[in-house]
């Protein structure tokens, strides 16, 4: 934020338009190589791999042999992305189930790989659809695959969506403000909210017997803590996209407002929600088949979605618990739902989330089960204690500016004051000012701070 990437951004704009994307990409790859640079390889083979069976799709559109080179580009990807991020897990699993001892490998799962598979495998897919035209120059094909922007944290982004950008965008002073502040609102987000949640619920995991009250005040954290994180690092992603030339779509439109699981999950993560949906719902059929293979592909789909996000059984349940309201609300919930009044749906929706977030940040199933029954007083926790009173008044500013900034009030509350000509001209004034000391006090916390947890190792 301070060195690589004012001095990324100079460069780009001081080198003609022809020379940009080989900055971003020698930029992206020193970037995502810094920490550990055979990463960097499995990288640039999957370009490598995608970029030639791309190029042999296109050959034979249409053709069986097409499929083909669809199906080694997907397995190559999926055997990669098994490697890495699934070996141990399957281990365990056969020495529980066999009762063997053979030896987990202890293997690094390279930052981002799930978010990159995804994306070069969309643009095969979409080259195999007719989508897209195979990318000819793979210098630009790593390029996209390579935007350090939204590389380890996502949104995922589909080749067809910046597939023009890549070739030709455009630059201005409007857009490069907007992309700041955007990307200052993510930082914000980031490092003042997520970050002090995060803080709130380390001390919920470093108390010896917490009350009730601490449960749900940790539930309730985390909760807020992984959408501030999540959708800061969106914020950012698109906001330095747009200071790039680069349209990125939304991830995350106030999922917390929402009346429905269903509604929730096109409000949370919609890139990757987009992503199962495109690429493997639809192709198992959708909703265009018998009932029972209906419930087959939504229970498929969600395992997939909950394994995705990491190898433990608690993110394969977090996901099976979304199919199964998901399938709950297709079938007789979703009428019910429509009869209550709203603030009862909102609960309903709030109550179900809370819970899965406690499943899946917990490091088993076993602890999400204690933790879930001590929510409700089971285990014999003590209903309220000192610490959890002294941790609510100490985090009660933090969760209030949470919880107004996950709603649309603040944006709501400021596109009315545009509408008002003076205080339009106020807030034209108020503005940098604003991101300026927005800067600073992020600034100040980082300096202060030690505390500042990557939360997407995991996944």
């Amino acid at each position: 934020m301070y060195y690589f990437f004012p001095l990324v951004l100079l460069i780009y704009f001081l080198v003609p338009f022809r020379a940009k994307n080989p900055v971003l990409l020698i930029a992206s790859l020193i970037f995502y190589g810094w920490g550990e640079p055979i990463n960097v390889v499995y990288m640039l083979l999957s370009i490598a791999v995608h970029y030639v069976c791309g190029l042999l799709i296109e050959r034979d559109f249409g053709q069986s042999r097409a499929k083909l080179w669809l199906i080694l580009a997907t397995v190559f990807s999926l055997v990669l992305l098994g490697y890495f991020k699934y070996t141990d897990f399957l281990i365990e699993n056969v020495n529980f189930i066999l009762g063997t001892h053979f030896p987990l490998q202890n293997i690094v799962l390279p930052i981002g790989v799930s978010f990159y598979t995804f994306q070069i495998m969309s643009y095969t897919f979409d080259v195999y659809r007719g989508e897209t035209p195979a990318q000819k120059n793979i210098f630009t094909l790593a390029t996209y695959l390579s935007l350090f922007p939204q590389l380890i944290a996502g949104p995922i982004v589909r080749y067809v969506d910046v597939a023009a950008e890549l070739v030709r965008r455009e630059h201005s002073v409007a857009r490069m403000r907007l992309g700041l502040r955007r990307f200052l609102l993510g930082l914000g987000k980031k490092v003042i909210l997520a970050n002090s949640l995060g803080e709130l619920c380390q001390h919920f995991q470093n108390a010896e017997n917490p009350s009730v009250l601490f449960h749900w005040l940790y539930a309730a954290a985390f909760t807020l803590q992984i959408y501030f994180d999540f959708s800061g690092y969106s914020d950012m992603a698109i906001g330095m996209g747009k200071l790039l030339g680069f349209n990125f779509l939304e991830n995350f439109n106030y999922p917390f407002i929402a009346r429905s699981i269903t509604e929730f999950w096109r409000r949370w993560h919609m890139s990757l929600s987009t992503w199962f949906r495109d690429y493997l719902y639809i192709p198992l059929g959708g909703n265009r088949v018998s009932q029972g293979r209906w419930v087959l592909n939504i229970l498929l789909v969600w395992f997939l979605t909950g394994l995705w996000h990491g190898a433990a059984w608690n993110f394969i349940f977090w996901g099976l618990l979304f199919a199964f309201f998901l399938l709950a609300e297709k079938f007789w919930l979703g009428k019910w739902l429509s009869r209550i009044p709203a603030p009862l749906t909102h609960i309903y929706v709030l109550l179900i989330v809370v819970l899965s977030f406690v499943l899946f940040d917990a490091p088993g199933l076993r602890i999400a089960g204690e933790r879930m029954v001590a929510m409700f007083g089971g285990r014999g926790a003590p209903l309220a204690d000192t610490e959890a009173i002294y941790y609510l008044r100490s985090y009660a500013v933090i969760f209030l500016l949470a919880i107004i900034g996950s709603t649309r009030w603040p944006k709501t509350t400021i596109e009315r004051l545009q509408k008002a000509p003076l205080a339009a001209k106020i807030l034209t004034i108020a503005e940098p000012v604003m991101d300026i000391s927005l800067l600073l006090v992020v600034t100040a916390y980082l300096v202060d701070s030690s505390f500042n947890p990557f939360l997407y190792f995991r996944f």
